[in-house]
């Protein structure tokens, strides 16, 4: 019987390198996605030669709203379906909204929102008729928490990401699949590097609110195989999270006015 596919978006660094080496750890052939053709090859032979797994890649730019049924003609195309999807692909977008081309705004809602949702959609039919399927949406601390100035769309995009992800949890239910928003807050990752942020938010943030990349798609796997609908790694996190549940929405904006700028980079 062939082996299942996991198909990762983001895949060549950080979370989602991570998420493709436990899927291939637990028997899971892999498909990785990203723009990097060069990370994605080096990051598919390691994985080979590591778990004996099959390996696919497919360079892709996500802005594009081709891209989705690209990857999945590319992956038909080798006679396979996907079985687990990790909708992992993200950046930041620095800069105050009026001040930052629609253009980047543009592209930055097709790769946060519309890819993830459009894959979902396309391979959710297939899961359900073979009564087995894992979606994975990586969202972020910050969608469970009122937005801040700079990176205007960020923890909007994220917010939706946990809202589609609980509202497609209970309807799967009892189906064999099963959707998880995994939450994580600040990961040892490229992340910050891409946006230019790395010196701002880690001279600002204490040690102990960072978690590595493994660990949190570790969390973020184990979630989905439990099928619960949110997960928040680390516990430091998980009373963030709580808190903010908890106290007035004006009371943690003020705060967010007061400290966002330790984080978030309001020049583009």
């Amino acid at each position: 019987m062939a082996r299942r596919l996991a198909l990762i978006t983001g895949a060549s660094a950080g979370i989602g390198a991570a998420f493709a080496r436990i899927y291939a750890a637990h028997g899971y052939d892999v498909a990785l996605t990203a723009r990097r053709a060069d990370k994605l090859t080096a990051l598919a032979e390691e994985i080979s030669l590591r778990s004996g797994v099959e390996t696919l890649t497919v360079t892709a730019d996500l802005a594009d709203p081709a891209a989705p049924d690209a990857i999945l003609a590319q992956l038909a195309a080798h006679g396979r379906e996907v079985d687990a999807l990790v909708n992992n692909a993200g950046y930041g977008l620095p800069g105050l909204y009026a001040e930052t081309p629609w253009a980047d705004q543009r592209d930055f809602i097709q790769v946060m929102l519309t890819a993830p949702s459009d894959l979902a959609h396309k391979v959710l039919p297939g899961m359900l008729a073979r009564r087995f399927g894992r979606i994975v949406n990586v969202a972020s601390l910050a969608g469970l928490m009122p937005g801040a100035a700079g990176h205007t769309l960020y923890a909007a995009s994220k917010s939706y990401l946990v809202r589609f992800s609980q509202s497609l949890h209970l309807e799967t239910q009892n189906t064999g699949v099963h959707v998880t928003a995994l939450c994580p807050g600040f990961t040892y990752s490229e992340f910050h590097d891409v946006n230019h942020t790395r010196e701002l938010v880690t001279r600002s943030t204490p040690d102990w609110l960072w978690l590595g990349a493994d660990e949190v798609a570790a969390n973020g796997y184990e979630a989905a195989e439990a099928n619960r609908p949110v997960c928040v790694p680390g516990a430091p996190n998980k009373a963030i999270a709580a808190l903010a549940k908890i106290l007035p929405d004006e009371w943690l904006l003020a705060l967010l006015a007061s400290q966002g700028g330790r984080f978030r980079n309001t020049r583009a």
